[in-house]
């Protein structure tokens, strides 16, 4: 599977948390350059409080302003703005069962995708036990808004992702 991304201005990527968003959206900026925004980063205020969504719709616009980006983060009540701004959508459609693993083996841990007054909650914790849940419900929600908004736009290029020797295949052809 190989795929060129520079034909590609604005890049979004979507999908569960655990599925490697952050991980391929840093890729694809040292690839192509882009600035790269992590909704997480940009969104979550201390204590894991989020900010009212009017607020989140305002930051992304001024995130979409520029010329060129990628955009990492899910946030499914303001995505639609995203998509329709993207001129590629990246669709980390990966299984549960490796998006939980994933989400396990980050736990306690600060991420660069973060801000630095926060890391993933502990293993038995109630917010990772919530974490869990929404990964284990992305397929049934998050699926279906992503595919949604796909047929809303269907002039979008569109990368469904459903596997993770998918995503290291890609990459390495890409020499990254």
């Amino acid at each position: 599977m190989s795929f060129d991304f520079t034909p590609y201005n604005r890049i979004m990527l979507v999908g569960s948390g655990g599925s490697g968003k952050s991980w391929l959206s840093k890729r694809i900026a040292g690839l192509t350059g882009y600035p790269l925004f992590h909704l997480d980063k940009e969104h979550w205020q201390p204590g894991w409080v989020m900010p009212p969504r009017e607020e989140k719709i305002a930051r992304q616009r001024e995130l979409m302003r520029g010329e060129r980006w990628i955009i990492d983060g899910n946030y499914s009540s303001t995505m639609e703005p995203r998509f329709a701004a993207a001129d590629l959508v990246i669709f980390l459609d990966i299984s549960r069962f490796v998006c939980l693993i994933s989400a396990a083996g980050r736990t306690g841990k600060t991420r660069s995708d973060l801000p630095e007054y926060l890391e993933e909650p502990k293993i038995f914790s109630r917010e990772f036990w919530g974490f869990c849940r929404w990964i284990w419900s992305y397929p049934k929600t998050g699926r279906k808004t992503v595919m949604e908004l796909r047929a809303k736009y269907p002039e979008k290029a569109f990368l469904h992702i459903k596997s993770r020797r998918q995503v290291k295949k890609m990459m390495k052809e890409q020499s990254i």
